[in-house]
């Protein structure tokens, strides 16, 4: 079992940087593809990036593209989402979320996920 806490969410103006870590429990944390999602009010949980048990690989939804940076420690078993140029619809609760590796597959939708965090509210004001 893996568990997944989310941190550093907050509220920032809107151009700011805001860096989000999931710290997750549990062993052989780099056999784990990790993704980030997020909610807005309103709205259905929506893909942000994911990364491969090794980092070598990464993926994200094009809305973040060239603004998000995700990344891992797997020595700290910790998964990072690096947000700059934040607009305020980034606004949303961000969810941390994992699963057994798949290769080199890419996983965008978050039933392909068994693992979540509790989320961390992110607030980009105009």
């Amino acid at each position: 079992q893996v568990q997944l806490v989310e941190s550093g969410g907050g509220l920032v103006q809107a151009g700011g940087s805001l860096r989000l870590s999931c710290a997750a429990s549990g062993r052989m944390f780099s056999s784990y593809t990790m993704g980030w999602f997020r909610q807005a009010p309103g709205k259905e949980r929506a893909f942000v990036a994911t990364i491969s048990g090794g980092g070598g690989r990464t993926y994200y939804a094009d809305s973040v593209k060239g603004r998000f940076t995700i990344s891992r420690d797997n020595a700290k078993s910790t998964v990072y989402l690096q947000m700059n140029s934040l607009k305020p619809e980034d606004t949303a609760v961000y969810y941390c979320a994992g699963r057994a590796s798949g290769g080199f597959y890419i996983y965008t939708e978050g039933i392909s996920y068994a693992y979540w965090g509790q989320g961390t509210q992110v607030t980009v004001s105009s």
